[in-house]
């Protein structure tokens, strides 16, 4: 039972308001969208390739309307249990423990469920209540209801391309959200982010997003993933403290988009071309 109190406790995030102001660069209406969007209480889903910003948004969005935001990533193994709460031995009494999801439904709360196809199929029907007229959570181990917070908001993510073939959101789950997509920014926008992020010279910024935008164009390797946008501000920021260009671009930008030493070499290669 311990060993489940910890696990709980170190895979859920508590709910924190942003002290500093997260960067965020917006790309089309996302901001304006998430605005009304929370006005209504209607659930949203981000939807993009991984890297793209959507974690980054929502931070944004949270200290932009002064909320608190519990962030839940989810994976195969996240149950309705963890999000909703349970009963925890402490001494010699039994008592209940609300999870983050009934935390955020009553305290008003965002909640961020990022990656939210991964999870268990209990988990979508526990928050199916939450994302229509109801806007209510039932704890079937305490048989109540608790009825959400006017401030409270779900927000999931979701990464098509990935999950593609292998986890899908049903179109009955799709439906219960306002939908934002999100894809690599514009060349322009994305060297500006890079600079932003981490102070490195524009013309260098300019070299990453090209070599970002070469590898992204190679659908012939076959990568599940391509050259994300937070990939590149790890190399910048890699660069920045001193770290050679080319040795940086190899760590934080070709290492982690495959295992085959063959592909490897020739993104290197490419890599060490172009910067």
């Amino acid at each position: 039972m311990d060993t489940q109190i910890n696990e709980l406790e170190v895979n859920q995030a508590m709910a924190v308001k942003a002290v500093k102001k997260p960067y965020y660069k917006a790309t089309a209406k996302e901001i304006v969208v998430f605005e009304h969007a929370f006005k209504n209480r209607l659930p949203v889903l981000l939807k993009g390739p991984t890297g793209t910003g959507k974690t980054r948004f929502i931070e944004f969005m949270a200290h932009e309307l002064d909320k608190p935001l519990i962030t839940i990533s989810c994976h195969e193994e996240t149950s309705s249990t963890d999000l909703i709460g349970r009963y925890i031995i402490k001494g010699a009494e039994t008592i209940w423990i609300d999870g983050p999801l009934t935390r955020a439904a009553k305290q008003g709360a965002i909640i961020y469920m990022d990656e939210i196809a991964e999870a268990r199929p209990d988990v979508i029907v526990a928050v199916h209540s939450l994302t229509d007229h109801r806007k209510e959570l039932y704890i079937d181990k305490l048989g109540e209801t608790v009825e959400a917070h006017k401030d409270f908001m779900l927000v999931a993510s979701f990464n098509p391309g990935y999950q593609r073939g292998f986890k899908e959101l049903k179109p009955s789950t799709r439906q219960r959200f306002v939908g934002i997509s999100f894809d690599y920014p514009d060349p322009k926008f994305e060297a500006e982010i890079l600079v932003k992020e981490t102070n490195i010279d524009l013309s260098l910024a300019k070299k990453l997003v090209n070599i970002a935008l070469k590898i992204r164009n190679l659908t012939e390797l076959g990568l599940t993933e391509t050259v994300s946008t937070r990939l590149l501000v790890d190399a910048a920021k890699l660069i920045y403290s001193g770290l050679p260009k080319r040795i940086a671009v190899h760590a934080a930008v070709v290492e982690p988009l495959t295992d085959d030493i063959e592909t490897i070499n020739a993104l290197k290669d490419l890599c060490d071309l172009m910067i």
